[in-house]
């Protein structure tokens, strides 16, 4: 019987807190297995190419966490808009808890390392997918196109992850919240600005199909 990875996901739950909170380049090898208290030589029987390879895996953790909570957000929440807003408090929040030390830790790793070293890159990319991917479907859900969804899903993810790096700079939530609700307020003027455009096609295909000119 295989022994349990008793060890890999402590040092992968405190590379992602360290890498959150000083970054890539700032966190040392060994601060990693000090503060996880794995045995230096379970790190690099996890991960045998040592601190990169530790990268990958922190960006895959940070990006299943993500996801994770849009998923639960998303089945909580009646709109794309009210998973923002929602998203945008959680945010914050745990931002001002660590005083504003605590960043994203997939922006600050994809910051130093992508696109030069291909598997953090891929993994980042894997991770803004699903996030992606998530939005899209609640878009959906609200009346818009696939191809429409999946363009704002994009806006919306890349805003917000500007705005928490304001949020950072600035000391205060207020650019994450402020971020969600703008964007809130855009989605409702684009879905009605679709309902009206759909509404006006509709219109002019019954008047032709009954002889009938519009206006």
């Amino acid at each position: 019987m295989p022994a349990v990875p008793r060890h890999r996901q402590p040092i992968i739950n405190t590379a992602v807190t360290l890498f959150r909170r000083q970054g890539y380049s700032r966190t040392g090898l060994n601060e990693i297995v000090d503060v996880s208290g794995a045995p230096k030589g379970s790190l690099y029987h996890y991960f045998p190419l040592g601190k990169s390879s530790i990268a990958v895996a922190a960006v895959k953790e940070a990006g299943v966490r993500v996801a994770a909570t849009l998923a639960k957000l998303a089945e909580e929440c009646r709109s794309t808009g009210e998973l923002l807003r929602r998203h945008a408090e959680l945010l914050s929040g745990w931002m001002r808890a660590s005083g504003f030390r605590d960043g994203c830790p997939i922006t600050t790793v994809l910051l130093e390392l992508a696109p030069g070293d291909r598997d953090v890159a891929e993994a980042g990319r894997t991770a803004y997918r699903a996030r992606v991917s998530i939005l899209a479907e609640t878009l959906v859900a609200d009346g818009f196109q696939k191809s429409r969804a999946e363009a704002l899903a994009i806006l919306c993810t890349s805003a917000l992850q500007g705005a928490l790096i304001q949020a950072r700079v600035e000391r205060s939530g207020r650019p994450i919240e402020i971020t969600a609700s703008e964007l809130a307020k855009l989605l409702d003027a684009a879905k009605s600005q679709d309902r009206r455009s759909a509404a006006a096609g509709t219109g002019g295909d019954l008047n032709q199909m009954s002889g009938e000119r519009p206006g």
